[in-house]
């Protein structure tokens, strides 16, 4: 599982870095692949209203935030962290959360949903420098329609007020360990999911549809994840259009090789989708082999048949007990 924490505060290894870094860490020590991105670090451009996303479903502007998408997308839980600057996130964070009206018109406007989306958990982690009862409020309500738009269920603020100098975080009685204890509550009941790796040669078709069949219809039990033996540069175009047919979202997706896929994923099982002995197998994995055509260069009406029998084969796994 991957754990994606975006720091908004512009001041280096402050307070909301004490506290993002503690939840990251317990993560860790469960076995989640984490992330931490310095938001402030990265080049984004405000959102200029140009109407692009709302149109075509992806913003034009090039720069960092096209691989945050990406991380975005790919994550389980998200953990945003923000000081509260006049009553909401700093302009740095503000940035991003405008940018994600991208992936807002994904779901609403073009009717995709990305496979995670009913599972995906969001958390704001938030110190304050008054100590008002008011304070997490404007927090609160712009990290609800952030995640929302992402795709996310909104777990809530962490916060604490009172707390404004340099390292004061770590001088309060209980925040590191509470957000420890709050990391080891939502990862651990992910880490309970058994674990699917579908794999085919490109990881640009059969095995990209299947996963994201599977976190579509189980991603609270089931995490999957897909390789290939000789990953494509990208998705095949046919597979991200016959998915969209049936609302699910390949935006944001890429092929990945079988040793990328395993450094932080011990499957419980494999399925292999027709690529024989091209595709490589864990030592002591189970294997279940599905001999199905590649749909590579092949006509839409081929593509819609893969598809729909990968469905039905995903449907009988994930609701069957695994061996």
């Amino acid at each position: 599982m991957f754990v994606l924490g975006l720091q908004g505060s512009p001041r280096k290894k402050g307070n909301t870095s004490a506290l993002i870094s503690a939840f990251l860490d317990q993560a860790e020590k469960f076995g989640a692949d984490t992330k931490y991105i310095d938001v402030p670090e990265k080049k984004i451009s405000p959102c200029i209203g140009c109407g692009t996303c709302e149109k075509k479903g992806f913003c034009p502007i090039k720069d960092d935030m096209q691989e945050i998408y990406f991380q975005i997308w790919r994550a389980d839980i998200i953990v945003m962290g923000t000081p509260v600057f006049f009553y909401g996130p700093t302009a740095q964070l503000k940035l991003l959360i405008d940018r994600s009206q991208a992936l807002w018109s994904r779901r609403y406007l073009h009717k995709l949903m990305d496979p995670l989306g009913k599972w995906r958990k969001g958390l704001v982690l938030s110190p304050g420098a008054t100590k008002g009862g008011n304070l997490f409020e404007g927090v609160s309500l712009t990290a609800k329609y952030f995640f929302d738009a992402l795709g996310a269920n909104f777990e809530g603020v962490v916060g604490y007020r009172g707390i404004e100098g340099p390292g004061e975080i770590k001088e309060h009685p209980t925040a590191l360990d509470d957000v420890k204890e709050k990391a080891s509550v939502m990862v651990s009941e992910l880490m309970k999911r058994k674990r699917i790796l579908f794999i085919c040669i490109e990881n640009a078709c059969r095995s990209q549809m299947a996963t994201a069949f599977a976190q579509h219809m189980a991603g609270d039990i089931i995490e999957a994840e897909s390789a290939g033996s000789a990953p494509a540069r990208e998705i095949n175009p046919v597979v991200m259009e016959v998915m969209a047919e049936k609302g699910i979202d390949m935006a944001y997706r890429r092929p990945k090789s079988m040793e990328k896929a395993v450094t932080h994923f011990r499957p419980d099982l494999i399925v292999s989708m027709g690529c024989g002995e091209e595709c490589p197998l864990l030592p002591g994995v189970l294997n279940e082999e599905w001999g199905l055509e590649d749909p590579a260069d092949k006509p839409v009406e081929f593509v819609r048949r893969i598809r729909d029998e990968i469905e039905k084969r995903v449907r009988e796994l994930v609701f069957s007990p695994l061996p």
